[in-house]
Formats: C-alpha cells, structure tokens, sequence
C-alpha cells in the first residue's frame, strides 16, 4: 500500500518533524527502494495506489508493476478490501515505509500462511508492517474493524477484531514516523 508522494500528504508526522517537502522525498525513495527490493518470482507485487486516480496514472511508480485502488474509508476498510478483491489464495499487505524489509520477511509470512489463518508482522510502536491471510475468499466479518490506528492500540485491536483466527506473528519491525525513528534507522544503517 502507497499514497502519491506529495508533501503535506504523506508522512505527516516526519514532516511536521522535519519538513513536508523532506519527508515526502524520503517517503519516495524508500517506497521505490521497497518495491525493486522485494520483487520476485516467488509473489505477485501489486501496487494498492492512493488516492485512486492520481495514483492509478502516476509516473512516480514503476509502469511495469500493476496497480489498483486503495478506494474510500479508513486503513482497515481499505485493507479488508484489498484483501476481499485479490486473488483466492494467500495474500500479504504490506506498508511501504519500512525501509528494513526484506524478501526473507516476506517468504516468513508466506510460509506461516502454510499453518495459520493469518500473519501480521509487528511494529515496537503496537503497530504493525504487515498483514496477510491465507484465504481471502472467506474475510471474516468484522475483520480491521474498530483499529485505533496510528496508535499502540492498533496491533491488538486488529487481533481482536478476529479472535476465531489463529496468527502466525513475524519479525519486529520499524516503520519510520518521526524524526526520532528515521535517525535511529539512520544510526543503524551508518556502517552498512
């Protein structure tokens, strides 16, 4: 999942932290980074765009790599959608500003498909970067609804919102919000 890269629309937090036009640029980098990083024969990637038509017809995305529409409502809607509108077999969602991702993380949640109803790959901030089912034919009622998102209530909430489904729980993961978590990326990934 990803926004158009325009400031004062994505990465809000950062940019309040350290500008829009800043935070907007790294927004982009990272996600086209993402995107080379984690294509593979082993998956179809599909870009799920927003806003729908802006992102459907943007140059800023690969023109090779299909798209489609995050469409209207909030994230969970959107996602429940997304997952509700792809192919019947296991599927994976992730967010496009977690710059240490990597294709082994996503292999992980695809092989906990394999004995799980569900994956999620968590976030230290009670979030998470990815979410994934193993039968997206049959998204149970309720599923994504009432997530406090944007909050540390929001990885728990989602878990709750299907109690009946058991999870596969990946790798820890940071997404980058603030000022705070981009320098700390920053500080880790000096020597590399």
């Amino acid at each position: 999942m990803l926004k158009e890269p325009h400031p004062g629309r994505v990465k809000t937090r950062l940019g309040r932290d350290i500008g829009y036009v800043e935070a907007a640029h790294w927004y982009r980098t990272e996600a086209l980074r993402t995107i080379r990083r984690l294509r593979s024969p082993k998956w179809d990637l599909i870009l799920a765009v927003s806003p729908d038509n802006a992102g459907q017809s943007s140059r800023v995305w690969p023109a090779h790599v299909p798209r489609i529409a995050q469409g209207h409502g909030d994230l969970g809607k959107r996602m429940a959608r997304l997952l509700r509108a792809l192919h019947p077999h296991p599927t994976c969602i992730i967010g496009s500003d977690i710059p240490t991702i990597r294709p082994h993380d996503i292999e992980t949640a695809f092989r906990g498909l394999g004995s799980y109803d569900a994956t999620i790959g968590p976030s230290p901030d009670g979030g998470y970067w990815l979410i994934g089912l193993k039968n997206t034919r049959a998204v149970p009622s309720g599923f994504l609804n009432h997530v406090r998102w944007s909050s540390h209530f929001a990885r728990a909430d989602t878990l709750e919102s299907c109690p009946d489904l058991t999870w596969h729980i990946g790798r820890t993961l940071n997404d980058i919000d603030t000022r705070d978590d981009l320098i700390a990326w920053m500080r880790e990934n000096a020597d590399s």
